[in-house]
């Protein structure tokens, strides 16, 4: 084999396939060892070994020198060639891998070749990638030819192939657009706090400036919101709250909880939790749709937010006092001061840690045991209670329903029945009807005859008249037939 047609190959493999040199040659040398050993036998001690600057060939044989031109000679080429193409695709299938993980949740762009089922294959700059169902956003299609921009989320050797998991519904592709679309982001004037998301529906971001002369949200808006705008085409119509962050949470809970209005905000540092008190007609917009306002404001914050009225906490407050009291082993100043720390139920109560409540009532251990135990108890009975309560109205609403359907039924069937009636009485009464035109066309009938009887009636009384008065009409032509004899 000529030593420079040797590193010819080596080099071109290096620069096709992004293959270090050093992977290259060691994989011509395993080869060459493989096929020497099916020649001399697999129990034979060879080595082989390549210059890597003028790239000659030598090696031993049980310790004896080995010729270069015997060496290439008598192996098996083809046995040479497989192990080197098997080595090069899993140096390849390495290099791709080592690639991809490097940018695992970066954002990157390519081109739909297939759609099906729900999954889309997306082809990137050298190598494929799938886009599957569940880290698409809710909602939206994709179809063959259209460029898609999505972060890598997963990437794993499968055989001698890698395969690329894209998806679209990670916060980290809110941030990366982010980067992407606001300047002062990428030159670090602006910094992304936190954010959290569902996606499809809405997001929340926190920021922040470095500098004092740039508004962070006025500048993730843009001028006339067109910077937001892209971002939010990108996502399908997804909503984005950009909140500005602080490290006072008194103050982060509120931007957090935005466009509603905020009264107080009391922190329950011992459970993580805060309390924040709104307005009644604030209630419903502090909490979301769903609940998904307070849920994103939660992530964001890292906080469990409770969200009631005054009136609500009130109550609370004076049902767990009761509540706590009436625990064995609990005096009054104790509930008190568990109330005062958050805890406002029972189940709040069963997840203390029991050194915190030694300490805060000078309790013992055994003490602090048998409280958590009917805290728990307690709690459980609750929860009964309330899936009781739950399965009852559930019950109801179904009884509620089914007679509601019921009444429909009667209902649409009365109708129905009126109907028929209806056009029944209107069906006797068009017979009536006809019965009584009948009779009175008949009464006029008679009426006309009886009529025309009278006047016949009266004609032959006229007549008889005439006759009684100038005679019948054979007596009056005889006497003129007289007269004219005489004459």
């Amino acid at each position: 084999m000529n030593p420079h047609e040797l590193l010819r190959i080596v080099d071109s493999i290096h620069r096709d396939k992004n293959i270090d040199k050093e992977i290259v040659f060691e994989a011509i040398e395993a080869a060459l060892v493989s096929a020497a050993k099916k020649h001399y036998g697999e129990d034979q001690e060879i080595v082989v070994q390549i210059d890597r600057v003028d790239g000659t060939i030598g090696g031993n044989h049980n310790g004896q020198p080995l010729d270069a031109e015997e060496t290439v000679g008598r192996i098996g080429a083809q046995t040479a060639k497989q192990v080197i193409i098997q080595k090069i695709r899993e140096a390849e299938r390495d290099a791709l891998y080592n690639e991809y993980e490097s940018q695992r949740g970066q954002l990157t762009t390519g081109v739909v070749q297939r759609y099906e089922g729900g999954a889309a294959t997306v082809q990137l700059t050298n190598t494929e990638a799938i886009l599957p169902r569940s880290e698409q956003i809710p909602g939206e299609t994709h179809h063959a030819n259209e460029r898609v921009r999505a972060t890598v989320f997963e990437v794993r050797k499968v055989g001698t192939r890698v395969k690329v998991i894209l998806s679209r519904i990670r916060p980290d592709l809110v941030r990366r657009m982010f980067e992407q679309e606001i300047p002062e982001i990428a030159d670090g004037v602006i910094e992304v706090r936190a954010m959290s998301r569902e996606a499809g529906y809405r997001t929340k971001v926190a920021v922040s400036s470095t500098d004092q002369r740039v508004d962070c949200v006025g500048a993730c808006v843009g001028v006339r919101g067109n910077r937001i705008k892209n971002i939010v085409d990108e996502l399908a119509g997804e909503r984005i709250d950009i909140v500005r962050w602080s490290d006072d949470m008194q103050v982060l809970i509120p931007n957090a909880l935005q466009p509603a209005e905020v009264e107080e905000v009391i922190l329950c540092q011992m459970l993580g939790r805060a309390i924040v008190l709104v307005r009644e007609d604030q209630l419903s917009l502090a909490i979301g749709r769903r609940g998904q306002n307070v849920r994103l404001a939660s992530k964001l914050c890292g906080w469990d937010i409770e969200i009631m009225t005054r009136e609500e906490l009130d109550e609370q407050i004076e049902r767990a006092v009761s509540g706590f009291g009436s625990l064995e082993g609990v005096e009054d100043s104790l509930a008190e001061k568990l109330v005062g720390e958050g805890f406002l139920s029972y189940d709040d109560l069963s997840v203390i840690e029991p050194d915190a409540l030694m300490a805060m009532g000078e309790l013992s251990a055994e003490q602090v045991d048998a409280i958590v135990a009917q805290a728990e108890r307690r709690a459980e009975e609750a929860e009964k209670a309330a899936a009781d309560e739950r399965r009852r109205q559930r019950e109801e609403d179904r009884q509620k329903e089914a007679s509601a359907a019921a009444a429909a039924g009667e209902t649409a069937q009365g109708d129905a029945g009126g109907s028929e009636t209806g056009e029944s009485e209107a069906a006797e009464s068009d017979i009536d009807g006809g019965d009584e035109i009948v009779a009175e066309t008949a009464a006029e009938e008679d009426g006309d005859a009886a009529e025309s009887g009278e006047a016949a009636e009266s004609d032959e009384a006229e007549d008889e008249l005439d006759e009684i008065v100038n005679g019948s009409p054979s007596e009056v032509s005889a006497s003129d037939q007289e007269v004219r004899a005489d004459e």
